[in-house]
């Protein structure tokens, strides 16, 4: 049996391992990695998000999934589905998400990692909708959701953001079932 939840051509997303949690920290505590969050992640911060995945992955059987290369058997970073309570005017709802080291970027993994997530929330799942967010000013994440389908859905005020930062103004996107 396979470790992976989701397996496309160049990747495997499965429930996270502890030999995980230092190539994660090293991506959240990356500047380039966190430029559209509010701060950069310490290792704690880090070490808390890797056992909410694994809790809500053994819960629901799915979360933000770890993510390796097949070809390299190596971390690159995570890619998965999450539920997301925050309030947004169309909560609770499903949420697409990414985030990989830089030496990964520009390859297309997340537009691929993305793609194997909503053939597994519509096939496996069955859910009726998923969504992504971003702030507007994160134009790259929107590019991935629109290559995966993806089309805005509503702008909001992201509630766990201060109002004065720019990143408060966000965009949803979503794709529906067929």
């Amino acid at each position: 049996m396979s470790k992976y939840s989701i397996i496309t051509d160049r990747l495997g997303l499965r429930n996270w391992e502890e030999k995980d949690s230092q190539l994660a920290h090293k991506m959240n505590a990356d500047v380039r990695v966190m430029e559209f969050f509010p701060s950069n992640w310490s290792l704690e911060q880090t070490t808390a998000f890797i056992l909410r995945m694994k809790i809500h992955y053994e819960k629901h059987n799915f979360c933000y999934f770890a993510v390796d290369r097949l070809d390299t058997n190596t971390f690159i970073g995570f890619i998965g589905l999450m539920h997301q309570t925050y309030e947004t005017g169309f909560n609770p709802f499903i949420d697409i998400g990414w985030r990989l080291l830089p030496e990964a970027w520009g390859n297309g993994f997340a537009t691929e990692g993305a793609k194997g997530c909503v053939k597994y929330a519509f096939t496996i799942l069955n859910l009726p909708y998923v969504y992504a967010i971003a702030p507007k000013l994160n134009k790259k994440s929107q590019r991935v959701m629109q290559k995966i389908g993806m089309h805005e859905h509503i702008y909001f005020k992201h509630p766990n953001i201060d109002e004065n930062d720019p990143l408060c103004e966000c965009v949803a996107h979503r794709i529906a079932q067929e």
